[in-house]
């Protein structure tokens, strides 16, 4: 092996290495490079620093149900969402369900409140959101979290036609995937 092949193969482990590089604040709580932009109306607050960042992947479940202002007509509204977060080696780490709540592998949880959406730039997504913890339970990955946004958002729209009386009840899952990033108080 000469020396040129023996740099490149160190430089490269060293850029991987590099790559690959997650701190910790605290038992299991990894945090990652500072937040993506987002408008301002989903900002956190200054005294928050991001403390982890998870894509998901699953559905959004809508379910057809007359109209508010018209029983005779039908909709598709929003029930709930059905999704497996992981982390940057494809890890599933946090299941997302009604609530919205948020729970990890380690038994900790955080049941979210939406504050602020956004559309995003993709008209055929979901909205990009901020959530406050409403209430965390358990020790461990999400304990600390004070605030979530969804960004980066794919698909995940109630279907485009509507639903009529002979689908009353049934239900329809939405594929999509979004970038969820908790926040917890400075340190």
């Amino acid at each position: 092996m000469n020396f040129r092949h023996t740099y490149r193969l160190g430089f490269t482990a060293l850029l991987l290495l590099a790559a690959g590089c997650v701190t910790t604040t605290g038992p299991a709580a990894p945090t990652v490079a500072p937040a993506p932009m987002v408008p301002a109306s989903l900002q956190v607050p200054a005294t928050q620093v991001l403390i982890l960042k998870a894509r998901a992947v699953g559905v959004q479940i809508y379910q057809c149900q007359p109209t508010q202002d018209d029983p005779g007509r039908f909709e598709w509204l929003f029930k709930a969402p059905e999704a497996q977060l992981f982390d940057r080696a494809g890890k599933p780490i946090i299941h997302h369900y009604a609530g919205p709540t948020w729970e990890a592998t380690d038994g900790s949880a955080v049941i979210g409140e939406v504050t602020a959406k956004d559309n995003g730039p993709d008209a055929m997504a979901i909205p990009w959101l901020l959530l406050r913890a409403k209430s965390t339970s358990g020790h461990g990955l999400l304990s600390r979290t004070q605030s979530i946004q969804r960004v980066n958002t794919v698909g995940g729209k109630a279907p485009a036609g509507g639903c009529a009386s002979a689908l009353l009840g049934s239900e329809a899952r939405v594929h999509y995937t979004a970038d969820y990033l908790f926040y917890g108080a400075r340190s």
